[in-house]
């Protein structure tokens, strides 16, 4: 039982490598920033073009969806980061997951909003054009407020696991929180380090699981 503490709880070693650890959730925070920001507009974006009246554009962008849905984060992250090189496009470690990860997130929140943007009562629409509003202003006034709303637990559930999937970063040697610990674990041959990034995930991720549970509950009341 001590060596097990030794070799996993041992808050000695923690200690010692806490900075590097917290050197490594700043770069998380900022590779989750990107992601996620670019993937809510992406994904909104995809989403519109998939229920465009244009089939033209509409089946452009359900097979793209599709593509992105069905191809693993992982792969896509090592096609950019080491495939396009041999194309003569060297991309940074940060860009590539940044890159990789927005294409991989984009999909699934396009899907979504496509689920919300199709739970809103066709009546409203066509009560809102009646009443004189564009179809732009239709769209941002009275069908994504409505949608997202919709769709909150979901666009949350699908936030959190774009949090998870940054660990991915490590592959490409981008100095995350995983791949932080992961080093400290090799300096000094204790697993401890890999034990404190797992709590730091859990604070910071445990709090939005909580609140995508809270809502669910409210709305199945």
């Amino acid at each position: 039982m001590d060596n097990f503490v030794d070799l996993f709880l041992n808050i000695e070693v923690m200690r010692q490598t806490l900075p590097l650890l917290l050197r490594g959730l700043w770069m998380t925070l900022k590779l989750c920033a990107a992601v996620i920001g670019l993937g809510l507009l992406g994904g909104l974006i995809l989403s519109l073009a998939s229920l465009a009246r244009s089939r033209w554009i509409r089946w452009p962008a359900i097979a793209l969806i599709d593509l992105l849905r069905a191809m693993p984060p992982l792969v896509l992250l090592i096609f950019i980061y080491s495939g396009l090189p041999f194309a003569g496009l060297e991309i940074a470690p940060f860009a590539a997951v940044v890159v990789a990860f927005f294409l991989n997130n984009s999909s699934y929140y396009a899907e979504v909003y496509r689920a919300g943007i199709q739970s809103v009562p066709r009546g409203q629409t066509e009560a809102a054009r009646a009443s004189g509003l564009s179809a732009p202003q239709t769209l941002a006034y009275v069908v994504l407020p409505q949608a997202v709303r919709n769709v909150l637990p979901d666009l949350l559930s699908n936030t959190v696991e774009v949090v998870k999937l940054t660990s991915l970063a490590s592959v490409v040697s981008l100095g995350e929180m995983l791949y932080s610990a992961n080093m400290a674990r090799s300096l000094t041959y204790n697993s401890s380090p890999l034990v404190l990034a797992g709590l730091i995930y859990l604070a910071l991720l445990w709090p939005l699981v909580r609140l995508v549970s809270r809502y669910q509950r409210r709305l199945a009341v």
